[in-house]
């Protein structure tokens, strides 16, 4: 391609509405171009590079059988409410775009597939004979974001691939599984990118086991905790480790203490003298499921530790059932306004016990009783100090089935913390990174195919449900991912496996005669060897060339100056900066072992 008949403009300046480097480099390089918020155009260099992660990832899907196949961005709400997830995904989250059409029925933009494939598998799959199977799209996806940002990392509208296995049982699910791990590790490693796979949250898609592929960079919206060894990496969601010991509690009797000014932890121990590690602290959410119920939760937890709300909604989403709903469908800290709408009398914040009366609950569609969790972390602690349901007053001595009783509901809902010591080697503990997660495999079970009644009658004639999994992969995010980990304060450093094209030819001189005939001959040799080439043949200067070859992030930059009166032309690699006279007989071979070796290495 000729730069001179491209749809081609790169700026001098940061866009405004950037705020990563790689949303402004890609911008600034004629990528991409805002339509509106969330909405992105993907300009001719850009649409190159998806079509190359597309073919890395249609590969290996092949590779490991699974079947390409296009479904329906426009989904009915039915399918949706045979799942359970229309209310979790249009109320709770609130992600996707739901509208009706001209005879009032619902529908959704599809932000994912899992109704319409178990609705494909209910209605074609029948007997043990046909499994497994997997199927998979690489398409646009939607969701409605509440603020879209950082370009493709957000966006309401991206390109994904997803994939959807049916297996006979569980063991067959995890080799399914295996085999997907492999090939994400695979369309990551060829891609040019440093990752790493991390045991993750499986959110509202649901499932027993799941693994976020996180490409490693600064801008990365997930932390993750891993340890040194390389045995234990989660996303911060779903870590688990061990929380610092216990000090010993300095109170040997029960009593009450007038602690006024004392609302917060640090404040409270500096008061009465004890260590964060000896207090109960408990913690107040306002939940509401997916039928309206709104229930009040008391979390106690150890003074030193902080909630994981993510763990914590899934405890209440466990527990739904005894309250008559599916799924949680929003979790807050209730402030003053809220608490308003369901208190009876104000509430002492900052010296709540773990027994707060139900009396302070007195409203419609509000459970008239707390629900009360204790964290592990809590529950061996002996004369620990607390709140006394008092303003200005707490309790020191206190112990569980004496003062206080122990919750029924014991759980595991802190926040895993970097230094905290890990679970499989209390000698190893806890490090973090950033990381943008551009893939995630699920091992779903049953959740979907029960629901919707998706079976198969097995080899003994047995009518049971399909056992599934799922996989997505960020198309576009991981292209905008390689551009946040490869970056130079000149521009994007594409790995040359997702480059745009492989080399540019430059002439610096359009008048100079010699120069413009080596370059096109270099050109279509270079073309005509598969080597992707463009020719830049503008009418401009050399050094405004040289900067947009830079920020373009072309892996070879290939120039027909000075050293062609030594039958030489200056080949410049973009990620090392290392400049090299080649004889021109000798680019293309060159060119050609470089491009092979960054491929396969």
């Amino acid at each position: 391609m000729r730069l001179s008949q491209m749809l081609f403009v790169t700026l001098r300046e940061d866009p405004a509405e950037a705020e990563i480097p790689s949303h402004k480099l890609l911008l600034r390089a004629g990528y991409i171009r805002r339509i509106g918020s969330g909405i992105y155009a993907y300009l001719p260099l850009m649409w190159r590079v998806l079509q190359k992660v597309s073919q890395i990832v249609r590969e290996e899907m092949n590779a490991i059988g699974a079947q390409e196949c296009l479904l329906p961005q426009v989904q009915p709400a039915e399918l949706w409410r045979e799942s359970g997830r229309w209310d979790t995904y249009t109320q709770a989250e609130g992600i996707m775009f739901a509208l009706k059409d001209r005879q009032e029925r619902e529908l959704g933009l599809g932000p994912t597939h899992e109704e319409v494939i178990t609705y494909i598998a209910r209605d074609m799959i029948r007997s043990y004979r046909q499994l497994p199977q997997t199927l998979y799209q690489i398409q646009t996806k939607f969701r409605d974001e509440i603020r879209p940002r950082f370009g493709l990392m957000r966006g309401r509208e991206f390109i994904m691939k997803d994939a959807y296995s049916f297996n006979a049982n569980e063991e067959d699910l995890r080799q399914t599984y295996h085999d997907m791990h492999r090939a994400y590790s695979n369309i990551l490693r060829r891609s040019g990118l440093a990752f790493r796979a991390v045991e993750a949250d499986s959110g509202a898609i649901g499932g027993s086991a799941s693994q976020e592929f996180m490409v490693l960079a600064e801008a990365g919206e997930d932390e993750v905790l891993y340890t040194e060894d390389g045995k234990y990496a989660a996303n911060v969601e779903k870590a688990v480790s061990l929380p610092p010991d216990a000090q010993q509690s300095p109170f040997t009797t029960y009593e009450k203490l007038e602690t006024p000014g004392t609302p917060t932890i640090e404040t409270m121990c500096a008061f009465v003298g004890c260590s964060p590690t000896q207090v109960v602290k408990n913690v107040l959410y306002q939940v509401v499921f997916d039928h309206g119920l709104t229930l009040l939760v008391i979390v106690s937890i150890r003074g030193d530790q902080d909630v994981n709300e993510v763990k914590l909604q899934n405890e209440i989403t466990r527990l739904a059932p005894q309250y008559g709903g599916k799924t949680a469908i929003a979790l807050i800290v209730p402030d003053a306004t809220a608490q308003q709408k369901w208190a009876a009398k104000p509430l002492p914040l900052g010296y709540i016990a773990p027994d707060i009366a139900d009396d302070y609950i007195r409203a419609e569609k509000v459970h008239p009783k707390f629900l009360r969790l204790v964290d592990k972390t809590a529950v061996d602690l002996q004369n620990f100090a607390t709140g006394a349901n008092e303003s200005g007053y707490h309790v020191v001595g206190a112990n569980w089935n004496e003062q206080f009783r122990l919750p029924e509901n014991i759980v595991d809902v802190r926040k895993a913390r970097i230094g905290d010591r890990a679970i499989h080697n209390p000698e190893q503990t806890l490090q973090s990174a950033r990381g943008i997660e551009i893939g995630h495999i699920f091992q779903l079970g049953t959740k979907y195919s029960v629901a919707m009644g998706a079976t198969y009658t097995n080899e003994q004639g047995e009518e049971v449900p399909l056992v599934m999994g799922c996989y997505g992969v960020g198309v576009s995010r991981l292209a905008q991912a390689a551009v946040e980990q490869s970056y130079d304060k000149d521009g994007i450093i594409w790995p040359v496996a997702i480059a745009p094209y492989h080399a540019i030819v430059t002439i610096p001189n359009i008048n100079n005669a010699q120069q413009v005939e080596v370059a096109e001959k270099l050109y279509q040799q270079l073309n005509n060897a598969g080597i992707e080439a463009l020719l830049d043949d503008r009418n401009e200067r050399a050094g405004v060339k040289f900067k947009d070859a830079d920020l373009v992030g072309i892996p070879y930059r290939i120039v027909t100056g000075r050293s062609l009166e030594a039958g030489k032309v200056e080949v410049v690699e973009r990620k090392s900066r290392n400049s090299h006279e080649i004889a021109i007989d000798a680019v293309v071979s060159t060119l050609q072992q470089w491009i092979n070796s960054a491929v396969q290495g």
